[in-house]
């Protein structure tokens, strides 16, 4: 299959939550294959955001679906959704 660039909208739980928090802990629980290129936020409505994360996925079984579960296991993350899937540039 060889590397894929996956975009990430990462929802928090709600306006309160430190995204910076989550930001430091998405390196840290990507599987083994897999690694953080960096990150953006995305205002959504009324104070809250979005963290954008792209992605570098190599060969792993099942794709993106081994990160998704991983970012989801951050504590504050509400909802993880990949957007896009492309070759790196």
């Amino acid at each position: 299959m060889g590397d894929v660039a996956a975009t990430i909208k990462i929802m928090p739980d709600g306006i309160e939550r430190d995204l910076e928090e989550i930001k430091a802990k998405i390196a840290g629980v990507l599987p083994e294959g897999s690694e953080l290129f960096g990150t953006d936020e995305e205002p959504i409505a009324f104070g809250l955001k979005a963290i954008k994360a792209t992605v570098l996925v190599g060969d792993l079984e099942g794709g993106t679906e081994p990160v998704e579960e991983a970012i989801a296991t951050i504590e504050g993350v509400e909802n993880v959704q990949v957007e896009e899937v492309g070759r790196p540039v």
